[in-house]
């Protein structure tokens, strides 16, 4: 067999291969999506129906009407934004003492973040709820921020800190000899360098808040402040599941995802690749 034919044959069990896997990603949406469009008679068929006849709009009346998921929407995004803005603003702050001050403890500090990354979420549950009860902050979207926050403040500053590593100290040197002090090199010269890595830090805590479920299932029991993700998992009742109604809150909870990492993808892969090459 010639080399040509044998590099042909390879790329076409390549594609073969990769359009497999790729199958096995798109079809669980594929049908979460044709699901959402169904009434509750064809989502019981016992014959797979890909294209919904006639397509049904009754599952997304409920997700507003019923269910009350515009309210948990909003929950969602409040803790959401508030845990990124957080992350964001302190992680910079950290990772820029680290990386251009020489102190003591500096290693440790950072080991200790990595350290904190070693500990199951579900280990984490009964001490957060213990610290919100104390400060009378369950039921509460600020308490449920501050836990999003708190889980994902560590890896925010690795992957900041890998981003500033990348940028040369002679920048800071030169804005202090023009100067400027040490919050001003930082505010007007190296922060805007670092926007892939801020992108890539909150396009980060944004998909972990809003995908998360068990500790907003645990610290939240009013129903006005019950975010998105619980009240997905509620139409799983212990007599019946809703399968239509579930899909369609589960395509509409996909849709901010999805435009956030279209418009965001480029800076999220340049952030998180920030600090894998040293110059």
């Amino acid at each position: 067999m010639s080399k040509s034919r044998k590099a042909a044959l390879l790329s076409i069990l390549r594609y073969v291969i990769l359009i497999g896997l790729g199958s096995m990603v798109v079809m669980p949406i594929l049908w979460m999506v044709s699901t959402a469009f169904k009434g509750e008679a064809q989502t019981y068929s016992p014959k797979p129906v890909w294209i919904p006849d006639p397509i049904s709009l009754d599952s997304f009346k409920k997700f507003f009407g019923i269910y009350n998921f515009g309210r948990m929407t909003i929950n969602s995004f409040v803790t959401c934004v508030g845990a990124m803005i957080i992350c964001v603003a302190f992680s910079c702050l950290a990772s820029y003492g680290v990386t251009r001050f020489r102190f003591k403890g500096r290693k440790t500090f950072m080991n200790f973040l990595l350290m904190t990354q070693m500990f199951p979420s579900v280990m984490l549950v009964v001490p957060f709820y213990a610290v919100l009860t104390k400060l009378h902050l369950t039921n509460s979207l600020f308490g449920l921020t501050i836990v999003y926050a708190a889980t994902n403040i560590a890896f925010s500053t690795w992957m900041m800190t890998s981003y500033f590593d990348t940028i040369p100290i002679d920048l800071d040197e030169a804005a202090r000899i023009d100067g400027a002090t040490h919050f001003q090199a930082f505010w007007k010269v190296i922060l805007p360098l670092t926007i892939p890595g801020i992108a890539a830090v909150a396009i980060y805590v944004l998909l972990n808040g809003w995908n998360e479920y068990m500790y907003s299932s645990v610290l939240i029991n009013k129903d006005a402040y019950k975010t998105l993700t619980v009240g997905i998992v509620a139409l799983n009742s212990q007599n019946q599941v809703h399968w239509n109604d579930m899909m369609a809150a589960s395509s509409f909870s996909c849709l901010p995802l999805i435009i956030l990492f279209l418009f965001g993808q480029k800076y999220f892969i340049a952030g998180m690749t920030g600090g894998a090459v040293k110059s």
